[in-house]
């Protein structure tokens, strides 16, 4: 089993961007949440099945942590 951390953004036009920041490159969109990361685990599939196919190393985030921070302005 491996574990990947979603970044997901929901964008001005609506629906959601998608990125994978341990498959450089893995990046899909959606029309809602739900789309989004449905969307998500298809393409870490479709990218995990490629690099097995080239005899690659995989990639995953399970001994990483994220940190959001908030930052007062101006």
């Amino acid at each position: 089993m491996y574990y990947y951390k979603l970044h997901i953004s929901k964008e001005k036009e609506g629906g959601y961007t998608v990125s994978v920041p341990a498959l450089p490159g893995c990046i899909t969109y959606g029309q809602d949440w739900d789309e989004a990361v449905t969307m998500a685990k298809e393409a870490i599939s479709l990218y995990v099945e490629e690099l097995r196919e080239r005899g690659e190393t995989l990639p995953e985030d399970s001994n990483t942590t994220e940190y959001s921070l908030i930052v007062e302005g101006e």
